[in-house]
Protein backbone atom coordinates (compact mmCIF):
# COMPACT_ATOMS: atom_id res chain seq x y z
CA UNK A 1 0.00 0.00 0.00
CA UNK A 2 1.34 3.15 -0.66
CA UNK A 3 1.11 6.34 1.51
CA UNK A 4 1.56 10.44 0.59
CA UNK A 5 3.78 12.03 2.35
CA UNK A 6 4.47 16.00 2.29
CA UNK A 7 7.86 17.64 2.95
CA UNK A 8 7.09 21.66 3.61
CA UNK A 9 8.96 24.30 5.73
CA UNK A 10 10.60 27.59 5.12
CA UNK A 11 14.03 25.63 6.09
CA UNK A 12 16.97 24.01 3.48
CA UNK A 13 16.18 20.26 3.08
CA UNK A 14 12.90 19.29 1.66
CA UNK A 15 14.09 18.35 -1.62
CA UNK A 16 17.16 16.47 -0.55
CA UNK A 17 14.58 14.44 1.76
CA UNK A 18 12.47 13.43 -0.78
CA UNK A 19 15.81 12.52 -3.21
CA UNK A 20 17.06 10.21 -0.07
CA UNK A 21 13.48 8.31 -0.45
CA UNK A 22 14.05 8.33 -3.91
CA UNK A 23 17.64 6.70 -3.42
CA UNK A 24 16.15 4.34 -0.82
CA UNK A 25 13.18 3.37 -2.70
CA UNK A 26 15.60 2.52 -5.74
CA UNK A 27 17.83 1.09 -4.38
CA UNK A 28 14.93 -1.84 -2.61
CA UNK A 29 14.19 -2.64 -7.05
CA UNK A 30 11.45 0.19 -6.52
CA UNK A 31 10.94 2.51 -10.00
CA UNK A 32 10.74 6.11 -9.32
CA UNK A 33 9.38 9.08 -10.96
CA UNK A 34 10.20 12.66 -10.28
CA UNK A 35 8.69 15.76 -11.83
CA UNK A 36 10.46 19.21 -10.36
CA UNK A 37 7.98 21.83 -10.62
CA UNK A 38 9.50 25.44 -10.41
CA UNK A 39 12.91 24.43 -11.11
CA UNK A 40 14.81 24.84 -14.39
CA UNK A 41 18.58 25.45 -13.77
CA UNK A 42 21.32 23.17 -13.34
CA UNK A 43 21.74 21.33 -9.96
CA UNK A 44 24.09 18.87 -8.65
CA UNK A 45 21.46 16.38 -7.78
CA UNK A 46 20.46 15.64 -11.05
CA UNK A 47 23.82 14.65 -12.11
CA UNK A 48 23.73 11.77 -9.29
CA UNK A 49 20.04 10.78 -10.22
CA UNK A 50 21.14 10.81 -13.65
CA UNK A 51 23.36 7.72 -12.85
CA UNK A 52 20.99 5.67 -11.16
CA UNK A 53 18.91 2.83 -12.23
CA UNK A 54 15.20 2.63 -11.83
CA UNK A 55 14.62 6.92 -11.23
CA UNK A 56 13.60 9.12 -14.17
CA UNK A 57 12.97 12.50 -13.71
CA UNK A 58 10.86 15.06 -16.02
CA UNK A 59 11.25 19.30 -15.28
CA UNK A 60 10.75 22.49 -17.88
CA UNK A 61 13.91 22.89 -19.90
CA UNK A 62 14.08 26.38 -18.50
CA UNK A 63 14.29 28.32 -15.29
CA UNK A 64 12.05 31.34 -14.88
CA UNK A 65 13.44 32.29 -11.45
CA UNK A 66 11.11 33.50 -8.70
CA UNK A 67 7.56 33.56 -8.76
CA UNK A 68 7.73 37.35 -7.71
CA UNK A 69 10.08 38.27 -10.38
CA UNK A 70 7.68 36.31 -13.49
CA UNK A 71 5.88 38.06 -15.99
CA UNK A 72 2.60 37.66 -17.59
CA UNK A 73 4.11 35.32 -20.02
CA UNK A 74 6.58 33.85 -17.88
CA UNK A 75 3.79 32.61 -15.75
CA UNK A 76 1.33 31.29 -19.06
CA UNK A 77 4.95 29.16 -19.92
CA UNK A 78 5.77 27.65 -16.32
CA UNK A 79 1.86 27.18 -15.85
CA UNK A 80 1.81 24.86 -19.51
CA UNK A 81 5.27 23.32 -18.29
CA UNK A 82 3.77 21.96 -14.88
CA UNK A 83 0.26 20.90 -16.58
CA UNK A 84 2.19 19.23 -18.74
CA UNK A 85 4.16 17.12 -16.78
CA UNK A 86 1.45 16.72 -14.07
CA UNK A 87 -0.54 14.90 -16.92
CA UNK A 88 2.32 12.79 -18.11
CA UNK A 89 3.00 11.60 -13.91
CA UNK A 90 -0.63 11.29 -13.75
CA UNK A 91 -0.53 8.53 -16.89
CA UNK A 92 2.84 6.69 -15.45
CA UNK A 93 0.55 6.08 -11.82
CA UNK A 94 -2.40 5.00 -13.51
CA UNK A 95 -0.24 2.94 -16.25
CA UNK A 96 1.46 1.10 -13.04
CA UNK A 97 5.27 1.27 -14.67
CA UNK A 98 6.17 3.48 -11.17
CA UNK A 99 6.11 2.80 -7.98
CA UNK A 100 6.57 6.12 -6.44
CA UNK A 101 5.85 9.26 -7.47
CA UNK A 102 7.92 12.69 -6.66
CA UNK A 103 6.52 16.09 -7.21
CA UNK A 104 9.40 18.54 -5.92
CA UNK A 105 7.76 21.70 -5.60
CA UNK A 106 4.13 20.78 -5.82
CA UNK A 107 3.50 23.14 -3.36
CA UNK A 108 4.27 26.38 -3.94
CA UNK A 109 3.17 25.76 -7.96
CA UNK A 110 -0.21 24.99 -6.10
CA UNK A 111 -0.40 28.17 -3.69
CA UNK A 112 1.06 30.76 -6.49
CA UNK A 113 -1.45 29.21 -9.69
CA UNK A 114 1.18 28.03 -11.37
CA UNK A 115 -0.54 24.40 -12.58
CA UNK A 116 -4.58 23.71 -13.34
CA UNK A 117 -5.50 22.69 -9.26
CA UNK A 118 -8.09 20.64 -10.40
CA UNK A 119 -5.50 18.27 -12.15
CA UNK A 120 -3.11 18.88 -9.06
CA UNK A 121 -6.02 17.83 -6.95
CA UNK A 122 -7.07 14.69 -9.56
CA UNK A 123 -3.10 13.83 -9.11
CA UNK A 124 -3.08 13.40 -5.46
CA UNK A 125 -6.76 12.11 -4.89
CA UNK A 126 -6.86 10.05 -7.51
CA UNK A 127 -3.47 8.05 -6.34
CA UNK A 128 -3.96 4.71 -7.66
CA UNK A 129 -3.28 2.72 -3.91
CA UNK A 130 0.14 0.94 -4.35
CA UNK A 131 1.80 4.34 -5.62
CA UNK A 132 4.05 5.84 -2.94
CA UNK A 133 3.62 9.86 -3.85
CA UNK A 134 5.70 12.44 -2.09
CA UNK A 135 5.10 16.64 -2.44
CA UNK A 136 7.38 18.88 -1.33
CA UNK A 137 7.58 22.92 -0.79
CA UNK A 138 6.33 25.47 0.82
CA UNK A 139 2.96 26.70 1.35
CA UNK A 140 1.30 23.17 1.47
CA UNK A 141 -2.54 23.15 1.24
CA UNK A 142 -4.92 22.20 3.96
CA UNK A 143 -6.45 19.40 1.73
CA UNK A 144 -3.07 17.91 1.06
CA UNK A 145 -2.22 17.91 4.47
CA UNK A 146 -5.33 16.08 5.55
CA UNK A 147 -4.86 13.23 3.20
CA UNK A 148 -1.20 12.93 3.65
CA UNK A 149 0.00 9.67 5.87
CA UNK A 150 3.32 11.80 6.67
CA UNK A 151 3.88 15.25 6.95
CA UNK A 152 7.63 16.77 8.09
CA UNK A 153 8.05 20.28 8.55
CA UNK A 154 11.45 21.84 8.10
CA UNK A 155 11.74 24.52 9.42
CA UNK A 156 14.67 27.26 9.27
CA UNK A 157 16.83 28.16 12.62
CA UNK A 158 19.40 29.85 10.85
CA UNK A 159 20.59 30.02 7.35
CA UNK A 160 23.98 31.15 5.76
CA UNK A 161 22.60 33.03 3.24
CA UNK A 162 20.94 35.63 5.88
CA UNK A 163 25.39 36.55 6.88
CA UNK A 164 25.66 37.23 3.16
CA UNK A 165 27.15 33.46 2.15
CA UNK A 166 25.70 32.90 -1.43
CA UNK A 167 24.94 29.26 -2.54
CA UNK A 168 27.47 26.81 -3.15
CA UNK A 169 27.55 23.89 -5.34
CA UNK A 170 27.15 20.57 -3.78
CA UNK A 171 25.41 22.28 -1.10
CA UNK A 172 22.26 24.47 -2.14
CA UNK A 173 22.53 23.25 -6.24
Amino acid sequence: MGLIHIYCGDGKGKTTAAFGLALRAAGSGMKVHIVQLMKGNETSELNSLEKLDGITLSRCDKNYGFTFRMTEQERNEITLCHNRLLNEAYDLMQSGSIDMLIIDEFDPAYHHGLLEKKLAEKLVFEKPEKIELILTGRYPDEKFLECADYVSEIKSVKHPFLSGIKARKGIEF
